[in-house]
């Protein structure tokens, strides 16, 4: 059939003049960095986009969202209300989910594991549980995450490396992962774990230490005369770009079978790294506005976290291009035409 219609709010192709299905999608967690880059890239391709978040009405107005809220069917719910989610699914068929809701804070994680395992894992299993129930012909991506690899003994770590999980928002990452591959595999669900490496943007919060630097080296660079604290600047990390990355999500669900991929750049920069990039992008040099807080170290670091994608390159053509270089000295430029 002609790949052809209208808009993306028909399904009438003007050329056959066939009716054609338009596939519907739910994202949960969609004002946040990924669900919003993936909401506009479904848009672009014809998707009916739903998604979920704490507050509709906040979604709406969220800056995130502003250049596609308009085109946006959007629910209030929060993740862990597994009865909410039950009826979402039951409700309303869906195509695609991808499954991006989280509390995704480290810090956090130690303050309050039992809130983070209520999100993370009572959550992802309850999508599972309504999916399997109500639309086990629906196909479902999970967000991973890299930290449930924790401190491996090998590198790169690729889809096989064991899950050791070093802090809470990692422990319940893992085995809301495990959960996704559990369903799979007993009850036949196309469900597949991203497990994603550090992927940012000038959407990222100021609670991750991308978004962080970047934004104080913007204000700094604006006059702000607050000094930037930071932890352990020595840390490494697999850092790649987010809009790159969600294309990956996507890619996830249009292969002819279920897996769990990698999705890494497969190269390790320290967070120094980001300072030097940033500071210097405002012309700035970092060591005259950064202090070390030992009190931001982390109980159990991780140092050297760097992804193996070699089977999202071979089975969904997925892969990276944009440096860390331009991807960190971009977040600040863009963050600094804010303050500007």
């Amino acid at each position: 059939l002609c790949p052809l219609w209208c808009s993306p709010r028909s399904n009438l192709c003007h050329r056959c003049n066939l009716w054609i299905a338009v596939p519907t999608a739910l994202i949960t967690g969609i004002s946040g960095q990924d669900g919003s880059y993936l909401a506009e890239l479904l848009l672009t391709k014809g998707y009916t986009v739903h998604g979920t978040s704490r507050s509709a009405q906040a979604a709406a107005a969220h800056p995130n969202l502003a250049l596609c809220a308009d085109r946006l069917t959007l629910h209030s719910l929060e993740i862990s209300d597994t009865a909410g989610l039950t009826s979402l699914v039951r409700e309303t068929p869906f195509d695609e989910i991808y499954h991006l809701a989280a509390q995704t804070h480290v810090p956090t994680s130690f303050e309050d594991p039992l809130g983070t395992c209520q999100t993370n894992v009572l959550g992802t299993t309850a999508l599972l549980e309504a999916v399997r129930k109500f639309q086990p012909k629906t196909r479902l991506f999970h967000a991973s995450s890299s930290l449930i690899f924790g401190q491996p003994e090998t590198s790169p770590q690729d889809e096989s490396t064991p899950y050791r999980p070093t802090n809470p928002y990692a422990a319940s990452k893992a085995m809301a992962t495990q959960m996704v591959s559990i369903y799979r595999q007993a009850y036949g669900l196309f469900a597949v774990n991203g497990i994603c490496y550090n992927h940012e943007s000038p959407r990222r919060g100021p609670e991750f230490v991308t978004g962080k630097i970047c934004r104080a080296a913007a204000a700094i660079a604006a006059g702000d005369k607050r000094r930037l604290q930071l932890g352990d600047i020595q840390a490494q990390r697999d850092w790649g770009d987010a809009q790159e990355f969600i294309v990956g999500f996507w890619s996830c669900l249009q292969s002819s079978a279920p897996n769990d991929y990698v999705l890494a750049t497969g190269k390790l920069h320290r967070v120094q790294e980001i300072l030097e990039v940033a500071f210097s992008t405002v012309g700035l040099r970092w060591q005259e506005h950064v202090d070390i807080n030992p009190s931001l170290f982390r109980p159990l670091e991780t140092h050297s976290l760097v992804g193996n994608p070699k089977r999202a390159s071979e089975q969904i053509d997925w892969r990276t291009t944009v440096t860390f270089e331009s991807l960190i000295a971009g977040m600040t430029s863009s963050l600094s035409k804010t303050l500007a």
